[in-house]
């Protein structure tokens, strides 16, 4: 069949070249075969295609990701949120930056006629967006808080917003167009400087370890209630816009009111029911969320030709989701990813190409810029801060509501954009306000680290007095694992290292999610699924321990940071990747060292170059760095001893075999200094004559024989360095081990 079937093929083509014969005949007469033509016609096809709407949208989109991913990872850097960082490269690739500096490349890559694109697809970004923020309101618990936080949310959009209408009442006649009515003019330059914004707020919440305080919550839930109703406020202020007057847009509202009651008293329960019935992702299949999709479009589409702004609509369609939250998480990892990561940063770089810098050209401008910038910050932080104070707050949490609630970020952006499609902020306003919006989002958290920093001292000063009055009977062990998996295993670790210790044992296990970006809803699911061997695995022992879970753009110094400023005794790390001897670990690892030093799969000295030196170098404590090879229970102890700094391994050694009644062996490295070999001799002799179960190895050479006849081995950081530099081969063989380094800080 294969034989035929190729046969005619091959007829059919030949038969069908006879007709091509005379044409390519007289092609070739005509323009004979030329490789420099043919190249030049080669690069027209390309510029051809460079140049069609499709090509120029694709360089956008590209050039756009990797500015916005390079800005926000270098503000991250700088202790920043990510948004502002994107805000910052929409300025840089618009008319402020790009277009004064390279002119020709602007346009080329932002052609006037090609800015509709970018503006349609930012636009259906910020639907996805503003339908994932909705989902992450919850209005069960915004009621549960309303008691609390209706002082503060309130007087925190009231406040600015009357200052923000009193400057309006002062610029109106300089600066707005004179087409747009004062009212419409005044309400957005109120609703512009009231707002927060809730995602980058939570974020920074997130960061600093306080979602679960009372000064999280309480931030947390007065930016919630900000949002509502500040995006009703915003409601309000579109239907009055629209319709002209008061009065005249009484029709409006009207119809706005009906829309919300059936959205809350006819969609919510309906999608209430559907929560109940599909709550996990085996259950939501294409349909539902098909179904769900046509919703948010459909509630954007009515907001839209009622008169209000299809970001409403998103935004609302996100609220009337089911209570579920499992319903909710899964919807929002299936929108918020896509919206975040491709298109918001369309949408700064859409504003950044309205942002011409260049059109405050004059003193009093940007006089005008930083009277906006001052009333915007007096009026937000102020008005939280002073109803927080009233409230009952203390003047340290008084002043980190105001700091937090003043941050505005990408709402800001939404509202301001908003403003300029409808007119009513001409471009000179929108860029004062778009600074206003980098400067109050970019002040947040070096306010809020000045705010701690004035009350630090105090704090430690009072746990310090509380340390010292139970450090004599407790011992302080923080235990920091990445996967859930390992976590178990260094809890085994831990219990067979320091259970049986003269001083009581306090652990707390630590995991941090790497990324200051993770949507508040997900860090939930991720502690259950990461604490959840951990806890069982204590369970069973019998071990009460604490759990932290935190989110860290630097895990390391994180750690350190928390081990420095808790005093605790001792940190138990796991060694990293390249210490790893899991099979997957190890193919990584291979791969990786193909192309660098083609080691081994297992390099001892990695640790060197490891990231697991920071905890040497920075922690203010004994420091243990943990190497799995399929730990069960350190019953045959090795203790490599190689220097006269490693005797404190015999403490710790001692303890460990008094809890797993198992046999301690150790094995002397011979110093070049002869005095301290006899030191660490008697020293050795001394600890075995103890009582403890426990014999001097002969011979002065780590061996792999020897380590292999061990299934549990204590060695010093810099015997470790030693002997991986000049004992590699005997390392491949080694067993589970705990790698520790005696602090100089650590009194206990």
């Amino acid at each position: 069949m294969v034989l035929i079937f190729g046969f005619l093929v091959y007829f059919i083509t030949k038969e069908g070249e006879y007709k091509e014969i005379d044409f390519a005949v007289k092609t070739v007469k005509e323009a004979p075969i030329d490789l420099e033509n043919g190249f030049g016609v080669f690069i027209a096809s390309v510029m051809t295609h460079v140049r069609s709407s499709i090509g120029i949208l694709l360089l956008q989109i590209i050039t756009i990701l990797l500015v916005c991913r390079l800005f926000g990872w270098f503000f991250r850097k700088l202790g920043q949120p990510t948004v502002v960082g994107e805000i910052m490269a929409g300025i840089i690739l618009g008319p402020s930056v790009l277009g004064n500096i390279s002119p020709e490349i602007s346009t080329f890559l932002f052609p006037p006629e090609s800015l509709g694109n970018i503006s349609i697809l930012s636009e259906f970004g910020l639907i996805l967006f503003m339908y994932a923020i909705g989902m992450e309101l919850d209005i069960g618990e915004v009621k549960k808080k309303l008691n609390e936080t209706i002082v503060i949310s309130h007087a925190s959009i009231i406040i600015p917003f009357i200052c923000g209408m009193t400057t309006a009442y002062f610029v109106y006649d300089q600066y707005a167009n004179k087409e747009t009515p004062f009212l419409s003019f005044a309400l957005f330059i109120g609703i512009a400087l009231s707002i927060t914004a809730f995602p980058v707020l939570a974020r920074i919440i997130q960061e600093r370890g306080l979602t679960k305080t009372h000064l999280g919550i309480i931030s947390l839930s007065s930016a919630a209630n900000n949002d509502i109703t500040a995006w009703c406020l915003l409601a309000v202020v579109i239907s009055i816009t629209q319709a002209g007057g008061i009065l005249s847009s009484f029709f409006y509202i009207l119809v706005s009111i009906a829309y919300i009651l059936i959205m809350l008293f006819a969609v919510r329960p309906f999608l209430e029911m559907v929560g109940h019935i599909y709550h996990n992702k085996e259950v939501i299949d294409k349909t539902m969320v098909a179904m769900m999709f046509l919703l948010l479009i459909v509630s954007a589409y009515l907001t839209e030709i009622i008169g209000l702004h299809v970001l409403f609509g998103a935004f609302f369609a996100g609220v009337v989701m089911p209570k579920n939250i499992k319903f909710r998480k899964i919807m929002t990892e299936k929108v918020e990813d896509v919206a975040l990561a491709l298109f918001l940063p369309l949408f700064f770089v859409s504003t950044g190409l309205r942002t011409e810098i260049g059109l405050l050209n004059t003193p009093a401008m940007w006089g005008m810029c930083i009277i906006f910038i001052l009333v915007a910050i007096a009026g937000k932080f102020g008005g939280a801060m002073i109803s927080a104070r009233i409230t009952g707050e203390s003047w340290h949490d008084s002043l980190y509501i105001g700091a937090l609630l003043n941050t505005r970020g990408l709402m800001e952006l939404v509202i301001l954009n908003i403003g300029s499609e409808m007119k009513i902020l001409p471009p000179s306003i929108f860029v004062m306000l778009v600074l206003m919006t980098l400067v109050t989002t970019f002040m947040t958290t070096p306010l809020v680290s000045f705010i701690s920093f004035c009350y630090r001292l105090r704090e430690r000063k009072r746990k310090n007095q509380s340390r010292a009055m139970s450090s004599n009977d407790t011992f302080k062990v923080l235990l920091s694992f990445g996967r859930a998996g390992n976590g178990q295993i260094m809890l085994d670790v831990a219990h067979q290292m320091f259970s049986q210790s003269p001083k009581n044992m306090e652990l707390t296990a630590l995991h941090l999610t790497v990324g200051s970006d993770v949507n508040p809803m997900r860090t939930d699911k991720f502690e259950e699924v990461s604490f959840g061997p951990i806890l069982y695995g204590a369970k069973k022992l019998g071990l009460l321990i604490h759990t932290r879970y935190e989110i860290s753009d630097n895990a390391g110094q994180d750690i350190c940071n928390i081990v420095n400023r808790e005093g605790f005794d001792f940190l138990l790390v796991g060694a990293a990747l390249s210490m790893s001897d899991e099979p997957g670990d190890k193919a990584v690892t291979k791969y990786f060292r193909h192309f660098s030093s083609h080691e081994r799969w297992f390099s001892p000295n990695s640790l060197l170059k490891d990231k697991t030196k920071i905890f040497i170098n920075n922690s203010h404590c004994d420091v243990g760095i943990f190497i799995n090879r399929n730990f069960v229970r350190a019953s045959e102890v090795i203790a490599v001893i190689g220097c006269e700094k490693d005797l404190f391994i015999l403490h710790y050694a001692r303890i460990l075999i008094k809890s797993t009644n198992g046999a301690l062996h150790i094995l002397m490295l011979h110093s070049p200094n002869a005095n301290e070999n006899e030191q660490m001799a008697k020293t050795i002799l001394s600890f075995i004559e103890s009582g403890s179960d426990t014999t001097w190895i002969d011979g002065n050479r780590l061996t792999g024989e020897l380590l292999s006849n061990h299934n549990f081995m204590l060695i010093g950081y810099d015997t470790w360095n030693y002997v991986s530099e000049n004992n590699k081969e005997a390392l491949q063989r080694m067993p589970s081990t705990v790698i520790l380094n005696k602090n100089l800080h650590n009194k206990s």
